[in-house]
């Protein structure tokens, strides 16, 4: 009667680790990356309120606001989420701070500008904001 082993050798079961390897290096790094760029959207969102306000107090006195008090807006820290610390409003500029979720420091900046139809809305990154953290609408 012969003895037949079954199972993996030593050998195939490093290819399949180096293999995994390969992948969790690739992988990482990418989600990160992802959870970045959600958490970018979140102040996006979170600026959203504030695009309105602003717009609002523009269109009603032909002007823009000093600060979020004279937009009718809660103070700058107390806008916040997970990843957003701060949003500010300065005259036709929305800045959203983020917490180390994204950057240490990092911002996001819409600049609004008067057109014959209304305000446009310009999206650009601010003070270490890495531009592949910013929404495809902001690029």
């Amino acid at each position: 009667m012969k003895s037949v082993q079954k199972g993996f050798t030593l050998i195939e079961l490093m290819i399949v680790v180096a293999i995994i390897g390969i992948l969790a290096a690739i992988a990482i790094p990418a989600y990160q990356n992802y959870t970045k760029r959600a958490h970018v959207s979140e102040g996006l969102s979170l600026a959203g309120g504030a695009k309105a306000a602003v717009s609002e107090y523009f269109s009603a006195n032909g002007e823009w606001p000093a600060d979020n008090t004279e937009a009718a807006l809660p103070s700058a820290a107390s806008i916040k989420g997970n990843a957003v610390n701060s949003v500010t409003v300065a005259g036709s500029t929305i800045t959203v701070v983020y917490s180390t979720k994204v950057e240490p420091g990092a911002q996001l900046i819409l600049q609004g500008a008067s057109t014959s139809g209304g305000i446009t809305w310009e999206c650009k990154a601010g003070d270490d904001m890495k531009t592949e953290f910013l929404p495809a609408n902001c690029r």
